[in-house]
């Protein structure tokens, strides 16, 4: 039994690899961020956009009002526009494209569509941008009431 390891004496041990403390338990590839959740959110804040509408502003509106801007929130592209065809709009939803073309036109008005673009047979489909809440409504909280 010459060349065996022998026992480390007691109080002789050497330190831990890892320290004790909880923030150092952690693997340095995971600190700093949370469990099950990525690091950056692909979806950014659109289902606050989408919970704000249902919340507060789908009941005040009529169906094809409210399904074209549901249509139209879900086409919206990382860039913040919509584009589609009233044409088409109207074939999901169901409904004649002149009733379309009120709702667009309903919903411009009320300040929960702003046309970027305005597209025609010849120029494609047209450019939309969504909001949730109309302007008037959003209120900064910064800023106290009365100013």
């Amino acid at each position: 039994m010459v060349g065996e390891p022998q026992p480390i004496p007691v109080g002789q041990e050497p330190p831990p690899l890892r320290s004790s403390s909880r923030n150092d338990s952690t693997p340095a590839r995971h600190q700093g961020k949370a469990k099950g959740k990525p690091a950056h959110r692909k979806t950014g804040d659109r289902f606050a956009v989408v919970n704000a509408f249902l919340d507060f502003s789908a009941g005040e509106l009529s169906r094809a009002e409210a399904l074209t801007w549901l249509l139209l929130w879900r086409d919206t592209k990382p860039d913040g526009t919509a584009k589609t065809s009233i044409a088409d709009l109207a074939r999901r939803i169901g409904a004649n494209p002149s009733t379309v073309k009120r709702a667009v036109a309903a919903l411009v008005k009320a300040d929960f569509l702003t046309v970027i673009y305005r597209g025609s047979l010849r120029r494609g489909p047209s450019a939309y941008r969504v909001r949730p809440l109309p302007r008037e409504r959003v209120t900064p909280t910064h800023r106290p009431p009365g100013r």
